[in-house]
């Protein structure tokens, strides 16, 4: 079957989520160990981790969640451009130049930009509006994400080529629960795949960095509240948000850097979706039949999904979305979510 052309489910200047996933060429282990040349390739898996950490404080894009694979990479994004749109002209050029430096310190991070440099940018008008509109664009971000990885990959092996796949694959999520069963499936890759037994032992992970900023919370003697400080934790505070607090009377409100947006992206506490993932990840694995019902059935309730309808979602998501997200019907699912985008729950 034919993919879907971006241009029918991504659309500019419209809030949408979207699961992400990128290949390595040849879906070899080139961030892990490989078995056939036996070299250790893991050191990429935090290269990826980084560079992901710095798109999320410059691009208008919400990371809800992440895996990152010996072979792959999973990313949960959501576009934020009304986040964009409140950006001054001096914000978008000096993103910009920290995206693409003309200079560089020695340690390769952006040096600080001149006022000539940045006045340089700033003289075009429709310059900076095209790098407005591509701050907050998917694909853009993808770029950004996935060719230094691969200079630096093909630097280090002292060859040239394509290190990822020609085309990343994006899945449009048009729910809350399509969020949550995506989010789920991708904190889970690494126990699916037989490479760690638990989320909290699943290497980079958001649900691990989640995990990592909960624990030093609780243990944490400040008087700052606890859900502050884990969503603004040192492992997981350039992730969204999970829970999906009230609406903020104005987005264009000072946020943190390191992230487009404080807003989350369900409608529940971290807590009820760390037991949700384990739940769910007990389910799945025929050694750990157990279940945690008494604690999940409200949000099962408020996710408006049985549990066996739930699990069939997590299990078959990636071919679900894959089938489904060319049929006329989901692409109208798509347009009414742009609408709903625009003043519903999930607009920011």
């Amino acid at each position: 079957m034919p993919r879907v052309n971006r241009r029918e489910i991504i659309a500019d200047g419209e809030i949408q989520v979207f699961h992400v996933v990128n290949r390595c060429v040849r879906r070899t282990h080139l961030c892990g160990k490989d078995r056939h040349s036996k070299k250790d390739y893991s050191h990429r898996r935090e290269w990826i981790r980084q560079r992901l950490e710095f798109l999320a404080g410059v691009f208008g894009v919400d990371i809800l969640g992440f895996a990152v694979m010996s072979n792959h990479l999973h990313v949960v994004v959501r576009t934020r451009p009304d986040v964009v749109t409140c950006w001054s002209d001096e914000d978008v050029a000096i993103r910009w130049w920290n995206l693409f430096p003309l200079r560089r310190n020695q340690d390769k991070s952006p040096a600080e930009p001149s006022k000539e440099e940045l006045e340089k940018i700033l003289n075009s008008p429709n310059g900076i509006r095209e790098k407005r509109r591509r701050l907050a664009n998917l694909s853009w971000f993808m770029k950004c994400l996935c060719e230094p990885i691969a200079k630096e990959a093909n630097r280090e092996d002292k060859v040239r080529g394509h290190f990822w796949e020609s085309r990343y694959k994006a899945q449009p999520l048009l729910d809350e629960m399509a969020i949550a069963a995506c989010m789920s499936y991708v904190d889970l890759n690494p126990v699916r795949a037989s490479v760690a037994e638990a989320p909290e032992t699943s290497d980079f992970t958001s649900a691990q960095a989640r995990m990592k900023d909960r624990h030093q919370a609780r243990i944490s003697c400040m008087a700052e509240p606890q859900a502050v400080k884990t969503e603004d934790g040192e492992h997981a505070g350039w992730l969204a948000p999970v829970e999906l607090g009230p609406q903020p009377k104005n987005v264009c409100d000072p946020q943190t850097p390191r992230r487009a947006s404080n807003k989350g992206c369900l409608f529940m506490s971290l807590d009820q979706y760390l037991q949700l993932l384990d739940w769910t990840g007990r389910q799945l694995r025929r050694d750990k039949p157990g279940a945690i019902a008494t604690d999940l059935e409200p949000i099962l309730e408020r996710l408006d999904c049985t549990a066996d309808s739930w699990l069939d979602l997590v299990r078959n998501f990636r071919r679900r979305f894959r089938t489904e997200a060319g049929r006329p019907e989901v692409l109208q699912s798509v347009s009414t979510l742009r609408r709903t985008c625009r003043t519903g729950k999930l607009s920011s």
